[in-house]
């Protein structure tokens, strides 16, 4: 996996047609790039060319963005390829070039992630949005390029989950070795056989190499499958502990009194790659990334 550098100028031409342009509201940007597949030689060429209209940092601005992609062939999430960072647009032109070594039958159960980011002045990357595309779904010829346009989306995998979901921020300060983590709400939530109500807490435990850290509760919210939390809590952690660290937010039903159970629905467990893939992972690192900034994320409860 490596990058080629400059594209093919013919391939740019190919996408100069700019009737693709009806942008939705509240969007988000759009990418083009191409794919070629050489089955000979087990290569797969990703092209990024262009992308149009991402957020601008500062509404009424064009230039207050200052994008560059990450390209993963997933589900692995260790090894990307980097595009080149572009300055003061949110229309870039890239015009570079990617090579992912991998074999045919490999490649039919890929997926291929653009993930865009923005850089601020403070060196700080904020994620604009995700293309996903699986390659279930290519039909080429060899050796042929396919360009394609996609829209960002928020969610880097549209997840489902019957267990129901959970809103948490993050929040690093490195001077005061301090993890702020604020549990939302959940959403979702179905009544467990042999519990009398969805009465619900959030439990949430800070691990270090699989080391029980700290465990907090927020306050029972009774009869809601959509319950309410915003309760916020306060965990040490040293800067050389986030790579070895992980977060773990369960969803609890509990009964009601003093000898009242506590039945787990599902959780989420963020942190590096250690720990976490996926959006589990991207949360951790853009907290990390971003410190002294509140990221917040919905996720998929698992059991």
């Amino acid at each position: 996996m490596f990058s080629l550098g400059a594209i093919d100028p013919d391939l740019y031409k190919a996408t100069q047609d700019d009737s693709e342009t009806n942008f939705p509201e509240d969007h988000l940007g759009r990418v083009w790039f191409a794919l070629e597949y050489q089955r000979e030689a087990e290569r797969l060429l990703v092209s990024l060319i262009k992308i149009k209209n991402l957020p601008s940092r500062t509404p009424g601005s064009s230039n207050a963005c200052d994008p560059f992609v990450k390209i993963f062939l997933l589900p692995d999430e260790r090894r990307f390829v980097q595009s080149k960072f572009k300055r003061k647009t949110t229309n870039p032109k890239f015009d570079e070039s990617f090579v992912f070594q991998v074999s045919y039958k490999a490649l039919q159960t890929r997926t291929l992630r653009l993930t865009v980011y923005d850089v601020d002045r403070h060196k700080k990357h904020r994620t604009l949005g995700n293309v996903l595309y699986p390659f279930k779904d290519f039909d080429y010829d060899d050796g042929q390029k396919i360009v394609m346009w996609k829209d960002l989306e928020e969610k880097s995998i549209m997840e489902t989950s019957d267990l129901g979901e959970v809103q948490f921020s993050l929040t690093y300060n490195n001077h005061l070795e301090r993890l702020t983590v604020v549990v939302l709400r959940a959403r979702g939530i179905k009544k467990l056989a042999g519990m009398p109500a969805v009465d619900t807490c959030a439990r949430v435990t800070l691990m270090n190499s699989n080391h029980v850290l700290k465990t907090k509760k927020t306050n029972v919210v009774t009869n809601s499958s959509d319950p309410l939390y915003n309760e916020s809590f306060n965990f040490k952690l040293s800067p050389t502990q986030l790579d070895t660290s992980s977060l773990s937010v369960a969803i609890l039903q509990v009964t009601p009194g003093d000898e009242g159970s506590e039945r787990q629905v599902g959780r989420v467990v963020v942190g590096p790659f250690m720990y976490a893939r996926g959006k589990e992972l991207e949360h951790w690192t853009e907290m990390v990334n971003n410190q002294k900034d509140m990221v917040k994320r919905w996720h998929a409860l698992t059991q």
